[in-house]
């Protein structure tokens, strides 16, 4: 070996121990990496190329200009904006009337809605979005929640496997693209037929052995409960039977007039919670009042009635459609012991206008207040009712005086307008794909419509960026490229091509498989990706083998992590709430790790005639 090959296996196997053993995050490791290839190839050493070419030093950073880290991006801004517009809410919602009290069914459906999921949004974010949905039917069947958050858990790493969109699969297809020779990147559906295979066969097993082989978990004392929804929250602050229906008709002295000027706070006591338009509600906001405008507001009777002398017509709400069910954001908000707030009124504060919501009741101690709320001074420990659009959060968390408690959003409904968006603009993303317009270019345009369509904020889109992955992927990039340039890749390559010789392809993708899905248990697969990839690649180029069926058989392995909890951070996430141990991943994960396995060789040797 050369000197600047030991450099760089020194250089990469230090901050890769310390991630294995915990001391270092994944993305710092990284960007190490890259400091320290750019450094030495500066320095002298050839790291990128000949050691006089200092000006190489910049290859360290090119991977942050890769198409796949504009894919990452782009399907993060997607995803998080097809969960905001409570898809996800929806379908778990037909698995609590689908399910019933059947847990192999139940089995099924939670895993397979998982794998399902993750086709389309990050493994996390599909697992997450499926823990509210799990602790409910359990709560209503009986049914211990250890039974059903490991198939969720492990629904969407199948799912991961058979989708491009799963971030070791994006780089599966980059990493051919920058071999030596370039290759063919992998298609959009490629990952389908041989994941797909392997997820069905999981789900399967899953439904058939499950209710054996799943543990019955005490769960964490903190998710014995679950947070209230928006209705429950209703229902806590008395609302009602306070909630009123308000037409303005056409002789009333208030058209022409602004909200603002007519302080239906300040002069009548009561809230404004929404307009209505349709069937849409809409946070409140000043406008001028036009004849038919339509207002939800809170308030006692007495003082609600006032408004009838000014020709608005009222009649109390229905008690049974709540302000959540039909869309509107509710949240909750105390006030800290040493907030500038204490003392102050509603209006003192301008608290519409400075934070864009509609205080709708406030309750201390064992009182709540849904009339005149405008005109209490604020006292530590109080709680305010709030509704108002969910972006503008971010304002009240910004300063010193609230701290915002979130409700379940289980009860919320289906936005349909921006589910179709957001779910249209994905698949016309893939279709694109599939007719031969570039993944990156099609993505990128379908995120950019979602912001533009306003299914997503930019504020959101920003927040919905896994900085960690994007870092770890542009920042070790870098050592793809050292490895293909210093030769390193070729020589492991050979290695492995030895191996190729002795078991033939088939081998060599499933030996592949294997290094990828042992490594996985231990670091991340993004991670694993950019140090296994360009070997394994290297390797079925010597050999003549086809580098998309390896690259491929990588990248699944990478999601083959079903062996520990800290494999993945979708296992984690399962840990509390389930009152996982660590041998349960174990005890159950060896099948799926074996059945992966398996199944991978039946859809090497099926669809890609190894």
């Amino acid at each position: 070996m050369t000197i600047s090959q030991i450099l760089i296996l020194t250089i990469v196997t230090i901050p890769l121990l310390g991630v294995i053993i915990g001391r270092l995050r994944m993305d710092i490791a990284a960007l190490t990496i890259t400091a320290l290839l750019a450094l030495f190839q500066f320095a002298g050493f050839g790291i990128f190329g000949p050691s006089n070419r200092p000006d190489l030093a910049i290859l360290s950073l090119s991977g942050f200009g890769e198409d796949a880290v504009i894919i990452l991006i782009s399907v993060f801004i997607l995803t998080t904006a097809l969960e905001k517009s409570g898809f996800a809410r929806w379908i778990s919602s037909q698995i609590l009337k689908v399910g019933g009290n059947s847990l192999r069914r139940l089995i099924f459906l939670f895993s397979g809605t998982a794998a399902l999921l993750s086709l389309f949004m990050n493994d996390v974010a599909a697992g997450a979005l499926l823990i509210p949905s799990v602790l409910e039917v359990c709560r209503r069947t009986g049914i211990n929640p250890g039974k059903l958050l490991i198939p969720v858990s492990y629904g969407s790493l199948l799912g991961g496997m058979a989708t491009y969109f799963a971030t070791a699969n994006i780089l599966a297809s980059s990493l051919l693209q920058s071999a030596s020779p370039p290759q063919e990147p992998l298609t959009v559906l490629a990952f389908f037929p041989t994941g797909g295979l392997i997820a069905l066969t999981g789900i399967l097993f899953m439904t058939l052995f499950g209710p054996y082989l799943l543990p019955a978990r005490k769960q964490a004392a903190v998710y014995q409960g679950n947070k209230p929804t928006g209705s429950e929250l209703e229902k806590a602050y008395g609302l009602s039977e306070r909630t009123w229906k308000a037409v303005v008709t056409e002789n009333s002295p208030l058209c022409g007039r602004s909200l603002r000027d007519i302080g239906l706070g300040q002069n009548y006591g009561i809230t404004l919670a929404a307009l209505q338009n349709g069937f849409q509600l809409i946070p409140a906001a000043d406008h001028i009042v036009k004849a038919g405008s339509q207002w939800l507001i809170i308030g006692r009777e007495e003082r609600v009635r006032e408004l009838v002398a000014q020709g608005v017509q009222v009649e109390l709400e229905n008690k049974s459609t709540t302000l959540s069910k039909r869309g509107l954001s509710l949240f909750e908000i105390l006030v800290l012991p040493r907030s500038e707030a204490i003392g102050k009124t509603l209006t003192d504060l301008d608290f519409r206008k400075r934070y864009g919501w509609s205080v709708i009741a406030l309750q201390r101690g064992d009182s709540s207040y849904r009339t005149d709320v405008g005109t209490l001074r604020l006292a530590a420990g109080d709680s305010l009712l709030v509704v108002g659009e969910s972006s503008r959060k971010e304002d009240a968390l910004s300063g010193r005086d609230f701290i915002l408690l979130e409700p379940s959003a289980s009860d919320q409904p289906l936005k349909v307008k921006e589910t179709v968006i957001s779910l249209g603009l994905l698949l016309t993303a893939v279709v694109a794909a599939v007719l031969g317009v570039p993944v990156y270019i099609a993505v990128l345009i379908a995120a950019i419509l979602a912001v533009s369509a306003g299914t997503i904020t930019m504020h959101e889109a920003y927040e919905s960026i896994e900085w960690q992955v994007i870092f770890v992927v542009g920042g070790m990039y870098g050592f793809t490229i050292a490895l293909i340039e210093s030769g390193l890749a070729a020589s492991a390559g050979a290695l492995m091509a030895r191996f190729a010789d002795s078991f033939g392809a088939l081998g060599l993708a499933g030996g592949s498989f294997l290094v990828a899905s042992i490594l996985s248990q231990i670091m991340g697969g993004q991670f694993e990706m950019m140090v296994t990839g360009p070997i394994a690649i290297s390797a079925a180029i010597q050999y003549g083998i086809n580098p998309q069926a390896i690259a491929l058989a990588v990248a699944i392995g990478c999601s083959n992590s079903f062996l520990t909890p800290m494999a993945h951070p979708v296992n984690l996430l399962m840990m509390a709430p389930g009152g996982y141990k660590f041998s349960d991943f174990l005890k159950v994960g060896w099948w799926f790790f074996l059945l992966s396995f398996v199944m991978l060789l039946v859809g090497m040797i099926l669809f890609w005639n190894l």
